[in-house]
């Protein structure tokens, strides 16, 4: 195998993570409001990486945040709700989220 076939296959393999979680995000209408790296109507999933970086029960807490929405963390404006996200993708919108740099 080619060191350029192999470093692509690398590649795509590394990025594919973050390509669909990105794509869950579009399916659910998080990016209506948000976006990686710079304020819409919420704050930048970077924003957010940043501000719960190290502290324990982020993802916790994230989860419950999109779940069940909320207002008063990141100005006036209420983010919606999403009760019908199952569980296994809340997760794994929080951790996506919590792992922008």
């Amino acid at each position: 195998m080619s060191k350029t076939l192999l470093a692509a296959l690398l590649f795509g393999l590394s990025a594919t993570p973050a390509l669909a979680n990105l794509q869950m995000a579009q399916k659910y209408g998080c990016t209506a409001c948000h976006a990686v790296d710079k304020k819409l109507v919420g704050p930048a999933y970077k924003e957010v990486a940043k501000k719960y970086a190290g502290k324990k029960g982020a993802e916790a807490m994230l989860v419950q945040k999109i779940k069940n929405g909320g207002s008063g963390v990141w100005g006036n404006i209420p983010m919606t709700p999403h009760p019908n996200i199952s569980d296994a993708d809340l997760r794994t919108l929080a951790k996506w989220v919590l792992s922008q740099k």
